[in-house]
């Protein structure tokens, strides 16, 4: 016999073993996925690379002409070539400004999505595991920041910081402060999941293993529980990044999110609402439809993945 034959199969790479995954076979089999997620990356594309693919930049004064405000889209009459989707009502290039709004709203959904998975990982990973006074104390914890809604919180401290600290030191604090109050006010979703998660997995055999190799409870809980409840993280994850947006768009809209001067696409919709009824909707309708496609595709995004995800489901 050959020793060709009696050599071991190499085990397969890494890279291999992920193509071969049930989540990249559903994937490729899920044509409203494909088109959400190429969408997306668009977006993500667009964002990123927005100072190189805009042809304006909306944060210097001086490429900004107030005589060009409220120039309408090209396929409209009296439109100007150089502005494709038109300029709003200081001047402004819309397709230059979507590009660095979309740019900011994705930072701040992100960053606040990071900010609660971090908070509520830690907090449902210690009530789980070590349970008792300690549970009992964070759950309700969780309890008590769960009858507030994130709108009310939100409002109610960036009310209380603009006034206390003025207009000028809010503008250049404004997307730090936004994802601090979004990041917090949501970390009992992720608290409450992990938790569960931790419940069920913490009396089953592995675990007992890793105490009696004498593991401390911080390996236990960061290297062998935590890998286990990855699959709600990341569905969770993926909603609550829109939910961030949505938000972020809202607290614009009510005069507490970015400045003008920083326009997200929450401020964009909130500066040409009180055009839209003058002619000027596309100040205001442009923007929302952007908004209303980026949080769409999230949410196909994060449907998609809660199935795939869900031991459950028959997946063929």
């Amino acid at each position: 016999m050959s020793s060709d034959v009696l050599a071991p199969a190499a085990a397969p790479s890494r890279w291999q073993r992920f193509k071969d995954s049930q989540l990249v076979h559903s994937f490729s089999r899920d044509k409203l996925a494909m088109v959400s997620f190429t969408i997306f990356v668009l977006y993500l594309l667009a964002a990123l690379l927005a100072p190189l693919i805009a042809p304006y930049n909306p944060y210097d004064p001086a490429a900004i002409d107030i005589m060009d405000s409220e120039i309408p889209p090209a396929w409209q009459e009296e439109a100007d070539e150089r502005f494709a989707l038109g300029t709003d009502a200081q001047g402004r290039d819309m397709l230059s400004t979507m590009l660095y709004g979309t740019r900011i709203s994705l930072m701040i959904g992100i960053c606040a999505v990071m900010l609660q998975m971090f908070l509520g990982v830690m907090i449902g990973l210690t009530a789980g595991y070590f349970g008792g006074r300690i549970d009992s104390f964070l759950m309700r914890l969780a309890d008590i920041q769960l009858s507030f809604s994130t709108m009310m919180v939100a409002i109610v401290v960036l009310a209380v910081f603009q006034a206390a600290f003025g207009a000028e030191l809010y503008a250049d604090l404004a997307i730090f402060m936004l994802i601090l109050v979004i990041g917090i006010a949501e970390w009992p979703q992720y608290a409450r999941t992990v938790r569960a998660s931790v419940l069920a997995e913490k009396h089953k055999e592995y675990v007992d293993a890793a105490r009696v190799m004498g593991f401390k409870s911080s390996r236990i809980m960061w290297r062998h529980i935590l890998p286990n409840t990855l699959s709600p993280i990341l569905v969770i994850s993926t909603v609550q990044v829109a939910n961030a947006i949505i938000s972020e768009a809202s607290l614009s809209f009510l005069g507490l999110g970015m400045p003008v001067s920083q326009p997200s696409l929450g401020s964009l919709i909130s500066s040409g609402f009180e055009y839209i009824f003058s002619g000027s909707w596309w100040i205001t309708v442009i923007p929302g439809i952007v908004l209303v496609v980026l949080v769409l595709v999230m949410n196909l995004l994060g449907d998609w993945l809660r199935d795939v995800l869900n031991p459950k489901l028959y997946k063929g």
